[in-house]
């Protein structure tokens, strides 16, 4: 206890500023989840300058006090990359219910040209919370419309979101129109049919990109039309189109639009039917950034567990995926991106796979896994120390955290309010 203390010291202390850090932070003794599928059961990981300079095994390697500003005595705690809440609101909504808080969906059909970049809000008591379970990155995402605008990677602290952002704009948003007509539960004779507009809808579609291609085809457009500057480096292969779709049919479309359209980086986002194709999406190099799995089938002929099986069944599949949690409420309910992991991992995935479908895969898909998803030398220090099993609610317990090398506050309202009342009724 009495070496701990000053180490606590330290870290209490850091996390108060942040942008001020250590510049050399040295973890010693820890079980690491590199993020990769691999493991190391006594791990030193050194810190220089916001990036992993060292990874060794604790047993074996000497140090050299003199050498580190802070070492921090992790004594078998979990280390872990940073969690990633791909598809949100996150940072863009703080009470559903306020509409004057809500600032992802803008008015019009066709946005490409939105940003959702220059909306994220970094004094989100929201990201507080979602943050102190491991969630260190956001891709927040706009909502609405037939294309809802731009996302971008975001850090889940910052001073604002120019200091907060990871990726600037890395992709567009395409909702596919649906190809059934699901039965409404408050109309009596309503049934499942199918979508009589939806061939309509998708030529709405294809005329748009075809338009917006051959203005990308040249620099010398008389007119400066912003949403078509906003695709043109879709077709280039510096932007991700994300598509919004869940039925087969739909599925099935996109293939064919990816490769009509020679798109470079195509996602299916949802993607709750993609277990019945696996072949074509693997072979069409298409991943998935899967819908939430606690939630319910979507057809009555479905399994119950069916969601819940959905990772094990894409992995099978050879389908590149990754988890997400777009649904009712999903800003808050970010912080249960660990969880989702952990119900994957009860229904297939080993442990290490259902780590990566909330890491490194997430950061594939998007495109920043070079710095990002894994605990590798040369890479961002993005991470963080949970007392046990991170994938587990009830063992889910931060002990630090860091983003690009600096310490993140671990205090939420929540929190605050738990000790206050516990003071109070002790």
């Amino acid at each position: 206890m009495k070496n701990l203390f000053p180490i606590l010291i330290i870290v209490l202390f850091s996390t108060c500023l942040y942008g001020q850090k250590p510049s050399k932070i040295l973890l010693v003794n820890g079980y690491l989840h590199v993020g990769n599928g691999e493991t190391m059961q006594s791990a030193l990981i050194g810190i220089e300058d916001g990036k992993i300079s060292l990874i060794k095994n604790s047993l074996a390697y000497t140090v050299e006090k003199s050498d580190w500003d802070t070492i921090i005595q992790l004594n078998g705690r979990h280390i872990y990359p940073g969690f990633v809440a791909p598809n949100s609101t996150l940072g863009l909504t703080e009470i559903d219910a306020i509409r004057a808080t809500n600032d992802f969906d803008e008015v019009g059909a066709l946005n490409p040209h939105v940003r959702s970049q220059i909306a994220f809000n970094t004094e989100s008591k929201v990201i507080a919370t979602v943050k102190t379970n491991g969630v260190l990155l956001t891709q927040a995402t706009p909502r609405g419309g037939v294309i809802s605008g731009s996302s971008s990677v975001m850090a889940m602290e910052g001073w604002n979101w120019e200091d907060a952002t990871v990726s600037q704009d890395d992709g567009i948003h395409l909702n596919w129109p649906e190809s059934i007509e699901h039965a409404k539960w408050w109309k009596e004779d309503s049934k499942t049919q199918k979508n009589k507009d939806y061939e309509q809808q998708k030529r709405e579609i294809y005329t748009f990109f075809e338009t917006a291609k051959a203005y990308s085809n040249t620099t010398k457009n008389e007119v400066s039309d912003p949403r078509l500057e906003a695709m043109r480096n879709c077709f280039t292969g510096k932007k991700r189109v994300y598509i919004h779709a869940n039925e087969i049919q739909q599925l099935n479309d996109i293939v064919d639009f990816a490769k009509d359209f020679k798109i470079a980086f195509p996602v299916v986002i949802g993607g709750y039917d993609a277990y019945l194709l696996p072949r074509k999406l693997a072979d069409a190099k298409i991943p998935v950034m899967l819908t939430r799995t606690h939630s319910l089938p979507e057809n009555e002929a479905d399994p119950i567990d069916l969601p819940y099986r959905l990772p094990k069944l894409l992995r099978d599949g050879n389908v590149k995926f990754c988890l997400q949690n777009e649904g009712d409420m999903e800003a808050m309910n970010a912080r249960n991106i660990p969880f989702l992991a952990g119900t994957a991992k009860a229904y297939g995935l080993t442990e290490e796979e259902a780590i990566s479908s909330v890491s490194l895969w997430s950061c594939e898909i998007m495109g920043i896994d070079k710095m990002y998803g894994s605990i590798e030398k040369g890479k961002s220090a993005t991470l963080f120390v949970s007392d046990g099993n991170a994938l587990d609610i009830r063992t889910n317990n931060l002990f630090l955290g860091l983003i690009n090398g600096q310490f993140v506050t671990l205090n939420n309202t929540q929190k605050e309010l738990f000790e206050k009342y516990q003071g109070k009724y002790e």
